[in-house]
């Protein structure tokens, strides 16, 4: 990471995401129980980690919406052995949509709302497809060689359909919430605050 990477501003805004992940995928999901006393979950702790890497940059966003959910994780006796796999994958849904907003899209710097739009939305769907994939399959295998949970089949199919529900709304939510919030953070000045070159 580059220098000034961390501002009292970033800082603060990181650990707001985490805040507002940990309040969203805990509080405001739909929990599915599984066979072998597992469960997944339908909810929105997603958008908050794309909305954030859309906003700062894929290593905040990224850091606050794996803080946020793996702690909702900790606290959770079922979730509690998917923490380390939520961390890493969290991270990389943010990592994945900043590079793909930020990097290639160049967002910070357009002024035309439609391309913003569409390079929000083409970002938003890279990090959550990435996750659609690699969500249920790292998942499965740590169920069956990490955890020997012999249910790791019949509950593959059921965490492939609520990530993909997970990943279509989160699109929606992240992408609508940005290209509103974009403006009122533009005219406050605080682009500059909390986003750096990565």
């Amino acid at each position: 990471m580059k220098q000034n990477q961390f501002t009292i501003q970033r800082m603060t805004a990181i650990a707001m995401l985490a805040a507002l992940s940990y309040v969203v995928f805990t509080f405001l999901q739909f929990k599915i129980a599984l066979p072998g006393g597992d469960a997944t979950s339908i909810h929105l702790g997603n958008a908050v980690c794309v909305l954030g890497a859309l906003i700062m940059g894929g290593w905040a966003g990224g850091l606050g919406g794996a803080i946020g959910m793996t702690i909702g994780d900790l606290f959770d006796p079922i979730y509690i052995v998917y923490a380390p796999k939520t961390f890493v994958l969290k991270l990389c849904i943010g990592l994945i949509t900043g590079f793909i907003a930020h990097r290639l899209g160049k967002i910070d710097s357009l002024t035309d709302t439609k391309k913003i739009f569409k390079w929000s939305l083409a970002a938003a769907i890279g990090g959550l497809l990435f996750n659609v994939i690699f969500d249920p399959l790292i998942g499965y295998f740590y169920k069956l060689l990490i955890l020997g949970k012999p249910a790791a089949e019949l509950t593959l199919a059921w965490n492939v359909a609520a990530t993909s529900i997970n990943a279509v709304t989160s699109t929606i939510a992240s992408v609508l919430i940005y290209m509103a919030l974009r403006p009122a953070l533009q005219r406050a000045g605080m682009f500059d605050k909390l986003r750096t070159k990565e």
